[in-house]
């Protein structure tokens, strides 16, 4: 790790690596790719404004990139779905691509426990051996899940890129602003019922791991990320002083539905399949990197989702 490129530098996780790897003593180049730059600008970042789907191999030969961490992809629902899969899954092949051209060493690439997909026969806990299923009427977990066999392919065939995958659970955090976190945040939060405990990982022990797989090249390997334990969504809810609603999932969804197609994002930001994130169980076990790696997490699901609570409730005040 001497040359490091990141893609989606701009991002949630990608901005949070980069501030990590700019005070890195193994660290000689930093690189950042995005369609939009960071909203702080960070020292020793050279940032690139670059679409992740365009050619990118005369950029990595330019800075002698030998490390790639792949963080580019569109987390948030878009109703243009056709675009979200040609920046998610054309994007990944094009990285790749210029890894490959270029001699890159270590891919790492953060991809989601999502990729098992959200199904109510999900074994609990989830292991890095467990199929991955998706769920094809969500944009967001299907992808993960076809990106992640395209790395499947590449692993067989390119031996000399080292790549590593990461499925992280729900990241949490005081930068946790997708819409599951503007969702909880509402004043009266409206949840299918039943619904099912969910995992997180902190930000920071994501991070963690991230710089040491690529301290340690950990690669040709996946591995699940996630904190202890589990939190129900009532008391997710009452964390941040917000009204819990179930609902039943068969009038739920309708009324999703129309929100999301009337764009109604006071009601709704995600399309109605996402509900199944609530509904069903995608519990994994973390257990393979804290074996391989003696990784030892700061936090629990509990403890950062209580992180991420006391930042809502501070700027509320």
């Amino acid at each position: 790790m001497k040359n490091v490129l990141i893609t989606g530098v701009s991002g949630y996780i990608g901005g949070k690596i980069a501030k990590a790897l700019a005070q890195h003593a193994d660290v000689a180049t930093l690189v950042g790719i995005d369609i939009q730059p960071p909203r702080t600008p960070l020292n020793g970042l050279i940032f690139h404004q670059h679409d992740v789907r365009t050619p990118m191999a005369d950029l990595f030969r330019r800075h002698g990139i030998d490390t790639v961490i792949h963080a580019a992809y569109v987390l948030p629902p878009i109703h243009d779905r056709a675009l979200m899969e040609d920046i998610n899954v054309s994007g990944t092949r094009n990285v790749i691509a210029a890894c490959r051209d270029t001699g890159v060493d270590h891919l790492l690439y953060t991809s989601s426990a999502t990729a098992y997909g959200f199904h109510p026969d999900n074994p609990i806990p989830l292991t890095e051996d467990s199929p991955l299923r998706g769920n094809d009427d969500f944009t967001y977990s299907k992808n993960k899940k076809e990106i992640e066999f395209i790395f499947q392919e590449v692993m067989g065939n390119t031996p000399s890129l080292a790549i590593t995958i990461l499925r992280p659970c729900f990241v949490v955090g005081p930068g946790f602003a997708n819409p599951l976190a503007t969702h909880l945040k509402k004043k009266v939060v409206l949840c299918p019922s039943p619904s099912s405990p969910m995992q997180f990982v902190h930000e920071d022990d994501l991070v963690r791991i991230i710089l040491l797989c690529l301290e340690k090249q950990v690669a040709g390997g996946v591995y699940n990320v996630a904190g202890e334990g589990t939190l129900a969504m009532a008391e997710m809810v009452r964390m941040l002083g917000n009204i819990y609603c179930p609902l039943p999932a068969a009038v739920m969804a309708p009324i999703n539905h129309i929100a999301w197609r009337l764009r109604m994002t006071w009601l709704t930001e995600f399309p109605s399949p996402a509900l199944n994130i609530m509904r069903y169980p995608w519990i994994v076990s973390s257990d393979k990197l804290v074996s391989e790696t003696s990784f030892a997490y700061q936090y629990d699901t509990r403890m950062a989702f209580a992180d991420f609570a006391r930042t809502v409730k501070r700027a509320a005040v």
